[in-house]
């Protein structure tokens, strides 16, 4: 299967190695992906979802999630479920190896992403995307 490099528009050290598994079934309701994070590097932004929900299964490698501004250790086996309206989140590669899991979430037609880091929220409709500053952002 064919893996796709992204580099996050927010993040430039968020560079992942996707295999969008989803796709390649058919899935359009549900995004299913394989990320491999090499050491050093962002999944995302630190960011949350106020209408999707997403989730990952760590699958090997060790990293950092931040969530809600504290960081765990993650590792294989674990489970990571983030709600719409959610803690913000962004997992970090601190091993010495390749960190890699499956992450799930929806596909909604339309959702806002807040990015509290950056001072930004993201609105999507369809393949249109908006950036705009959040209200309690200098």
């Amino acid at each position: 299967m064919s893996v796709t490099r992204a580099v996050h528009t927010l993040n430039p050290n968020a560079i992942r190695l996707r295999k969008s598994v989803g796709d390649v079934v058919g899935l359009t309701q549900l995004g299913a992906h394989i990320i491999t994070l090499m050491p050093g590097h962002d999944s995302s932004e630190y960011h949350r979802h106020l209408y999707e929900e997403e989730c990952l299964y760590i699958l090997s490698g060790n990293g950092e999630a931040l969530i809600d501004e504290q960081v765990c250790n993650v590792s294989a086996g674990d489970f990571l479920g983030f709600p719409r309206r959610g803690a913000a989140h962004v997992i970090t590669n601190a091993g010495s190896e390749p960190l890699v899991f499956l992450v799930v979430g929806q596909r909604l037609e339309h959702d806002v992403c807040d990015y509290p880091h950056k001072g930004v929220r993201l609105y999507t409709a369809g393949k249109d995307e908006a950036y705009t500053k959040l209200k309690d952002s200098d």
